[in-house]
């Protein structure tokens, strides 16, 4: 099929432009000619980003309407990338003003502006009947954005699955944890299933999305090739990292104690809101539209990550 992506260079406004998934989709949207600005808290650590070409930097704080309304100005197009896997508290109300009232008030901006398309980052798994309080306000943050948009300014929500690659917080944080475990590695929810889908595949459905009619209106669940449970990708990730352990499974009374006692270590490397997101599998529905609508051939995980896992073994 065709890439409607490269036709008629847009001005787009990223929220969420430096994280992960942003310096991907912000290096693909240079190349189909779109001048990108990247609205961020702190412009300082991006100073050689701003230096590129066609990419400009908007420092500002997100929760500040007057801010959103001034980057978002002069924007054809305003994507929102935005989320957080953790929450400083434990009562939602993080994950809330993060994936719930800011997509409703970046959706609400956008259409007061004139702004002529909408992209949002949600999440396979999103309801607003979800289990965890990170799936809920993924949900309510996807119907609030619908509600503020209607019909009269066109919207695409991609809902992914886990994402994989160089930079990620996924497999790179399971081969660390690997590294310094003696042998026997305890696992929560090892039967959650996933579908891992690179990062450059999820930057290439928002690219093609921009200018395309056809993802008006459209909801995308993002997959990658193969769905796995858990226990089988960390096993895989300690063979590729040179860290292979023991991956004991836990029965889920010790996986509830695990993430009650994890959520308060620093850094919480696993919470009970992450037991709790664990009990839905993250895997895309045959019945809904993906990545093949797109035109895109997903990437395996043993494509790539070698590449940058077989460098931690040190």
């Amino acid at each position: 099929m065709s890439n409607p992506s490269a036709n008629s260079p847009r001005r787009i406004g990223i929220l969420g432009g430096t994280g992960f998934v942003g310096r991907a989709l912000r290096e693909r949207l240079l190349k189909d000619r779109h001048s990108v600005k990247v609205l961020t808290r702190d412009a300082a650590p991006h100073a050689l980003t701003a230096a590129q070409p066609y990419i400009e930097l908007a420092e500002g704080d997100p929760r500040d309407d007057g801010f959103l309304r001034e980057a978002l100005a002069d924007c054809d197009v305003a994507i929102n990338l935005v989320g957080i896997l953790n929450e400083r508290g434990h009562d939602g109300s993080e994950f809330r003003e993060v994936h719930t009232e800011l997509p409703r008030r970046f959706a609400r901006i956008s259409r007061e502006l004139g702004v002529q398309r909408v992209l949002h980052m949600s999440s396979l798994g999103a309801d607003p009947a979800a289990p965890s309080h990170y799936l809920r306000s993924k949900g309510e943050g996807a119907s609030a954005l619908r509600l503020e948009l209607g019909e009269a300014l066109p919207w695409t929500i991609f809902c992914p699955s886990v994402i994989f690659g160089q930079d990620d917080s996924f497999t790179n944080r399971f081969a660390g944890l690997l590294k310094f475990m003696p042998g026997i590695f305890p696992l929560a929810c090892p039967r959650a299933r996933m579908a891992p889908v690179h990062v450059a595949d999820v930057a290439e459905a928002f690219a093609r999305s921009v200018n395309d009619p056809a993802t008006h209106f459209q909801r995308y669940e993002i997959c990658g090739p193969r769905d796995y449970e858990l226990k089988t990708l960390v096993e895989y990730i300690g063979r590729t990292s040179g860290h292979s352990r023991l991956v004991l499974g836990l029965p889920d009374w010790m996986a509830r104690l695990q993430a009650g006692v994890l959520e308060f270590v620093p850094g919480k490397p696993f919470s009970r809101d992450n037991y709790r997101s664990l009990q839905m599998d993250s895997v895309c529905s045959a019945s809904q539209p993906g990545l093949s609508d797109l035109g895109i051939t997903p990437t395996a995980l043993e494509d790539v990550a070698p590449g940058y896992l077989s460098g931690k073994t040190s």
